[in-house]
C-alpha cells in the first residue's frame, strides 16, 4: 500500500466538489495527494496557442491546446492511484468520459460520481467503475475506507 494515496481528480469544474473532497480528507487525516486537470477554462482552452502561437481556424487552435493538456492528464492519471470523475448536470463532458475511458483502459481504480439525473447516459462509464456514488462525501467515505479500512458506524476494524 501506499504511503501516500494520489487521487486524480477529473471531471466538470463549474462546482467546487474538488473542494469538498479535499478539504473531507483533511479533516480525516487521509494520506492522499490530489491532482486535477488545469481548472481554468480560458487557461485551459488558450494554452496552446498562448504557448506556440496564433491559429488562425478554430481546429487547430483546440487541437493545440488539448494536445497540451493532454500531456499533463496522461501524466497524472498514469500516476494516479485512484481516479475519480465527475460528471455535472450542465454541459457535456466529453473530456470526463475520455479520462475514465483512459483510466480504465490503465486499470486505475475508478470512481465515478454524478447526480441520478443522468444514471442512464453513464451506464457503460459506471459499469466500468469499481464505485458509483452521487456526493463528494461519499467519495472521502470510500478513501477513508479504501485507505484505513475504516467504515463509518463500525468500531472493530483494522
Amino acid at each position: 500500500m501506499p504511503d501516500i494515496w494520489s487521487v486524480y481528480l477529473s471531471g466538470e469544474i463549474h462546482t467546487n466538489w474538488r473542494q469538498e473532497i479535499a478539504e473531507g480528507a483533511a479533516a480525516k487525516g487521509l494520506p492522499v495527494r490530489f491532482s486535477a486537470p488545469v481548472t481554468d477554462h480560458p487557461a485551459s482552452d488558450d494554452c496552446g496557442v498562448t504557448i506556440l502561437g496564433a491559429e488562425d481556424q478554430k481546429f487547430w487552435h483546440d487541437r493545440k491546446g488539448a494536445q497540451l493538456n493532454a500531456i499533463r492528464t496522461s501524466t497524472l492519471l498514469k500516476e494516479a492511484d485512484i481516479v475519480v470523475v465527475r460528471f455535472g448536470d450542465k454541459y457535456k463532458q466529453w473530456n470526463a468520459a475520455f479520462d475514465a475511458g483512459y483510466a480504465a483502459a490503465l486499470g486505475k481504480p475508478l470512481i465515478i460520481n454524478h447526480g441520478p439525473d443522468i444514471v442512464h447516459p453513464l451506464k457503460e462509464v459506471d459499469a466500468a467503475a469499481l464505485a458509483v456514488a452521487e456526493t463528494p462525501a461519499q467519495i472521502v467515505e470510500i478513501l477513508d475506507y479504501v485507505i484505513n479500512g475504516r467504515l463509518a458506524g463500525y468500531t472493530d476494524q483494522a
